[in-house]
Formats: C-alpha cells, structure tokens, sequence
C-alpha cells in the first residue's frame, strides 16, 4: 500500500460536463447517498469502479459513514462500511495519513492505494475486500478541518484486477473537482451538530496522544454516559473487553475514576 499527495492541476484531461453538473447539484442533496452516486457515475470516465463510500474521521472517533454508491444496488454496502466502522478502522493503512494529531488543516489532496494482497489481517481482509469481492481500493483523502477528515473511497472488483497507472492518473485529475464537491457537501448535509463528547475526546487526545483508537472509541461512550454494556454493542465487543479498554486507558491518563476523566477533559489547555 502506498499514499501520496496529489501534484496534477485540476485543468488537465476532460470532463464530461453534464457529470459536473450532477456532482454539483448532489452538495447538501436531502438524499444522504446521492453525493457517493454522483462521484461513482463521475469516475467512471477515468476507470471502472463497482463502489464508492465516503466516510467522516472527526475529533478520533470512529469513522462515520457520509455515503454510499454500489453499481449492484442494495444495503450490501452499507453493511459492510458499518462492518468496517464498528471492527476493523483502525487497522486501515489510511491511518498513516489521518493519525496525527492537533495539526492545523493540510490543503493537500492525498490518495491511498491499498490492495486486498497487502492486508494482513484476515478478517479485516475477509470482511471489506474478499466478501464484497473487491480486489483494489483508492482512497481520496482531503483534510476539510484539524481534527476531521474525509475519504472518498473507489473500489475494484476482482475481475478488474488492481487499478492500472493510467487509471490513477485520470483519477488525479478528477481529484480536485471530488474533493471541492465532497467538503462542501459535508458542510451543508453531512456534517452533524457536535456535542460535549466529542469536544472532550479531543482534550484526551491532546493530554494523552499514546491512547489506542479503541480506547478512545470507549472513553467517548463513557463521557456520552452509555453502560459498559451499550458501548460494547455499538463497539462489536463483549462488556468485559470495554471494561478492560477503559482500565487501560485510565491507566496511561494517571487516572482512577469516571469523575478524574471528566476533570481531565475539562481541565483548561496549557498555552
């Protein structure tokens, strides 16, 4: 797998304009998929994509589901990207590029190539790649604020084989007219109203940058006052494995109780 900043200018190659136009008209579309629909009809021009999905990274929670686009129709895609959300994030190798933290917001458009023969887990492999029998994935990645990223996901069926070096390339060029389209969409429709959690989780992140993504995602169900038993359904996890998340997590904060964590958060930011 590989990433890399996108360097080709936004004026080369050709557009279909009637496209442009439906990927313009598909911002802030009360249709929560219509902007991954618009973007895979799009695409098409540059290579053959079965899937699209956009997913939102914000304040290091679990990536949140923006879209989805699937040429064979149905929730088939939906699973799966929830699949993915609730399992196997943090295993993406997308994570190289949105991990760092308390960065100021990076203009750059990035793209991420990763195959299904390069993923060693095999159930993230299993359940992303060989069930929805995708055999390459290439990810746009734009940074719309410092805490908050979006991927714009295409996706390769297995009789496509992995993308070719002249797909890429069409791809790049295509690349500023997604990114534009999907952040504005994201700021209109598919941006939700941040509550104290989130705010708070971000306060964790900077006092303790050592905590894993999974004790995070536990550490938010805890300041949104859900039982060790919610989080666990939401997670995909047993009660005992959140318990033993939050212990270690309080462990690597210096921490003992639910009141010291709400202390921490609230504590003012050194300056």
């Amino acid at each position: 797998m590989r990433h890399w900043r996108v360097e080709r200018k936004p004026s080369e190659g050709q557009l279909d304009l009637g496209r442009a136009f439906d990927l313009m008209s598909a911002i802030g579309h009360p249709d929560v998929n219509a902007m991954a629909g618009a973007i895979l009809k799009t695409v098409a021009s540059a290579a053959p994509i079965v899937q699209c999905t956009i997913f939102a990274y914000e304040f290091g929670n679990r990536p949140r589901t923006v879209a989805v686009a699937d040429r064979r129709g149905g929730r088939f895609l939906q699973d799966i990207a929830d699949s993915y959300a609730r399992h196997y994030y943090a295993l993406d190798g997308n994570q190289s590029v949105i991990a760092p933290v308390c960065v100021k917001p990076d203009s750059a458009i990035v793209l991420h190539q990763q195959a299904s023969d390069e993923i060693d887990h095999p159930g993230y492999r299993a359940a992303c790649y060989q069930r929805p029998n995708v055999s390459d994935r290439l990810s746009l990645l734009v940074q719309p604020a410092g805490d908050i990223w979006l991927s714009v996901n295409f996706y390769r069926d297995s009789a496509q084989g992995k993308f070719a070096p002249g797909e890429i390339a069409a791809i790049e060029t295509l690349a500023p007219l997604f990114a534009h389209g999907v952040q504005h969409h994201y700021r209109l429709n598919g941006q939700p109203v941040q509550g104290v959690a989130p705010v708070m989780l971000a306060s964790l992140r900077r006092h303790c940058p050592e905590l894993s993504k999974r004790e995070l995602d536990v550490l938010r169900g805890v300041l949104e006052g859900a039982t060790a038993v919610e989080i666990a359904d939401a997670m995909g996890l047993q009660p005992s494995s959140v318990i033993t998340y939050q212990k270690r997590a309080y462990k690597r904060m210096g921490i003992s109780s639910q009141r010291q964590l709400f202390a921490l958060c609230l504590a003012p930011q050194a300056t």
